[in-house]
Protein backbone atom coordinates (compact mmCIF):
# COMPACT_ATOMS: atom_id res chain seq x y z
CA UNK A 1 0.00 0.00 0.00
CA UNK A 2 1.28 3.66 -0.58
CA UNK A 3 1.58 6.63 1.42
CA UNK A 4 -1.87 8.77 2.07
CA UNK A 5 -2.17 11.80 0.34
CA UNK A 6 -4.76 14.41 0.63
CA UNK A 7 -6.92 16.68 -1.78
CA UNK A 8 -6.71 15.99 -6.11
CA UNK A 9 -2.87 14.76 -6.23
CA UNK A 10 -3.92 11.57 -4.94
CA UNK A 11 -4.55 9.59 -8.06
CA UNK A 12 -2.25 11.24 -10.10
CA UNK A 13 0.79 10.24 -7.67
CA UNK A 14 -0.85 6.73 -7.20
CA UNK A 15 -1.57 7.20 -3.70
CA UNK A 16 -4.74 7.11 -1.32
CA UNK A 17 -6.68 10.29 -0.22
CA UNK A 18 -7.97 11.10 2.76
CA UNK A 19 -10.74 13.63 2.73
CA UNK A 20 -12.39 14.76 6.45
CA UNK A 21 -16.35 15.46 5.73
CA UNK A 22 -15.27 18.01 8.46
CA UNK A 23 -13.32 19.89 5.48
CA UNK A 24 -15.95 19.64 2.95
CA UNK A 25 -18.62 22.67 2.85
CA UNK A 26 -22.09 21.24 3.69
CA UNK A 27 -24.75 21.17 0.78
CA UNK A 28 -28.58 21.54 1.45
CA UNK A 29 -29.64 22.34 -2.03
CA UNK A 30 -31.28 18.74 -2.52
CA UNK A 31 -32.05 18.62 1.68
CA UNK A 32 -29.93 17.55 4.83
CA UNK A 33 -26.31 18.08 5.11
CA UNK A 34 -24.55 16.84 1.92
CA UNK A 35 -21.02 16.37 2.01
CA UNK A 36 -18.94 14.91 -1.16
CA UNK A 37 -15.68 13.59 0.50
CA UNK A 38 -14.41 11.95 -2.33
CA UNK A 39 -14.40 12.79 -5.83
CA UNK A 40 -12.49 13.87 -9.12
CA UNK A 41 -12.05 17.47 -7.39
CA UNK A 42 -11.32 16.44 -4.11
CA UNK A 43 -9.12 13.07 -4.81
CA UNK A 44 -8.94 13.29 -8.76
CA UNK A 45 -11.43 10.24 -8.46
CA UNK A 46 -11.96 8.70 -11.80
CA UNK A 47 -14.91 6.43 -11.75
CA UNK A 48 -17.34 7.67 -9.13
CA UNK A 49 -17.71 10.00 -6.45
CA UNK A 50 -18.80 9.73 -2.65
CA UNK A 51 -19.29 10.88 0.44
CA UNK A 52 -21.60 11.45 3.59
CA UNK A 53 -25.08 12.24 4.54
CA UNK A 54 -26.32 13.59 7.85
CA UNK A 55 -30.66 14.17 8.11
CA UNK A 56 -32.04 15.71 11.00
CA UNK A 57 -35.70 14.14 12.08
CA UNK A 58 -37.98 15.07 9.42
CA UNK A 59 -35.53 15.90 7.06
CA UNK A 60 -35.11 14.75 3.51
CA UNK A 61 -33.35 14.53 0.64
CA UNK A 62 -35.59 15.86 -2.77
CA UNK A 63 -36.48 13.07 -4.93
CA UNK A 64 -34.41 12.71 -7.76
CA UNK A 65 -32.94 10.05 -10.78
CA UNK A 66 -29.56 9.43 -11.86
CA UNK A 67 -29.36 8.78 -15.59
CA UNK A 68 -25.90 7.78 -15.73
CA UNK A 69 -25.27 6.61 -12.17
CA UNK A 70 -26.43 3.78 -10.13
CA UNK A 71 -26.41 4.93 -5.63
CA UNK A 72 -24.79 2.90 -3.04
CA UNK A 73 -26.06 3.78 0.11
CA UNK A 74 -25.11 2.43 3.19
CA UNK A 75 -27.26 3.64 7.26
CA UNK A 76 -24.75 4.31 9.92
CA UNK A 77 -26.95 5.81 12.31
CA UNK A 78 -30.84 6.72 12.23
CA UNK A 79 -34.16 5.58 11.18
CA UNK A 80 -35.13 6.54 6.93
CA UNK A 81 -37.30 5.61 4.42
CA UNK A 82 -36.63 5.71 1.02
CA UNK A 83 -39.13 5.97 -1.86
CA UNK A 84 -38.13 3.88 -5.15
CA UNK A 85 -40.20 5.13 -7.57
CA UNK A 86 -43.07 5.91 -5.21
CA UNK A 87 -42.20 2.45 -3.51
CA UNK A 88 -41.54 2.76 0.22
CA UNK A 89 -38.57 1.26 1.55
CA UNK A 90 -37.19 0.92 5.41
CA UNK A 91 -33.22 1.48 6.10
CA UNK A 92 -31.96 0.67 9.68
CA UNK A 93 -28.49 0.98 11.37
CA UNK A 94 -26.21 -1.34 9.11
CA UNK A 95 -28.60 -1.84 6.29
CA UNK A 96 -27.02 -0.74 2.08
CA UNK A 97 -29.25 -0.13 -0.66
CA UNK A 98 -28.93 0.27 -4.22
CA UNK A 99 -30.32 2.45 -6.38
CA UNK A 100 -30.60 1.55 -10.30
CA UNK A 101 -30.11 3.75 -12.55
CA UNK A 102 -33.13 6.12 -13.85
CA UNK A 103 -34.49 5.16 -10.52
CA UNK A 104 -36.79 7.94 -8.41
CA UNK A 105 -35.27 8.18 -4.81
CA UNK A 106 -36.41 9.97 -1.67
CA UNK A 107 -34.78 9.86 1.66
CA UNK A 108 -36.66 10.59 4.49
CA UNK A 109 -35.22 10.74 8.32
CA UNK A 110 -38.21 8.80 10.02
CA UNK A 111 -36.61 8.28 13.52
CA UNK A 112 -35.66 10.81 16.37
CA UNK A 113 -32.28 11.72 15.81
CA UNK A 114 -29.93 12.17 13.67
CA UNK A 115 -29.01 9.87 10.68
CA UNK A 116 -26.14 9.13 9.07
CA UNK A 117 -25.66 7.91 5.52
CA UNK A 118 -22.39 6.68 3.55
CA UNK A 119 -23.19 7.06 -0.21
CA UNK A 120 -21.55 6.38 -3.67
CA UNK A 121 -22.56 7.25 -7.30
CA UNK A 122 -20.83 5.10 -10.09
CA UNK A 123 -19.59 5.42 -12.82
CA UNK A 124 -19.36 9.28 -13.50
CA UNK A 125 -22.20 11.02 -15.82
CA UNK A 126 -20.37 12.43 -18.84
CA UNK A 127 -20.81 16.47 -17.25
CA UNK A 128 -21.57 16.62 -13.37
CA UNK A 129 -24.54 18.79 -14.58
CA UNK A 130 -25.91 15.55 -16.24
CA UNK A 131 -25.55 13.41 -13.08
CA UNK A 132 -28.77 14.83 -11.40
CA UNK A 133 -32.36 14.93 -12.74
CA UNK A 134 -35.07 17.19 -10.01
CA UNK A 135 -38.45 15.80 -9.52
CA UNK A 136 -39.32 17.40 -6.73
CA UNK A 137 -39.23 21.32 -5.62
CA UNK A 138 -35.98 21.65 -3.98
CA UNK A 139 -35.59 22.49 -0.18
CA UNK A 140 -32.64 25.00 -1.38
CA UNK A 141 -32.84 26.08 -4.70
CA UNK A 142 -30.49 29.05 -4.44
CA UNK A 143 -27.83 26.76 -3.20
CA UNK A 144 -25.29 25.44 -5.70
CA UNK A 145 -25.09 21.88 -6.23
CA UNK A 146 -22.51 19.82 -5.06
CA UNK A 147 -19.34 20.32 -6.58
CA UNK A 148 -18.12 16.96 -7.75
CA UNK A 149 -15.89 17.74 -11.00
CA UNK A 150 -15.04 15.40 -13.71
CA UNK A 151 -15.14 16.23 -17.08
CA UNK A 152 -16.58 19.51 -18.12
Amino acid sequence: MTAETTGASAAKTGKSAVVKASDVAPNRRRGGDIRVTLSPKTASCTSGFGGVLYLKSGEFVAEHYHPYSEEFLHVIAGELEMSLDGEPVRLSPGDSLLVPINVRHRLVNVGEGEAHVVFHLSPLAPRPDLGHVDTERLPAPQEAGPQVGGPS
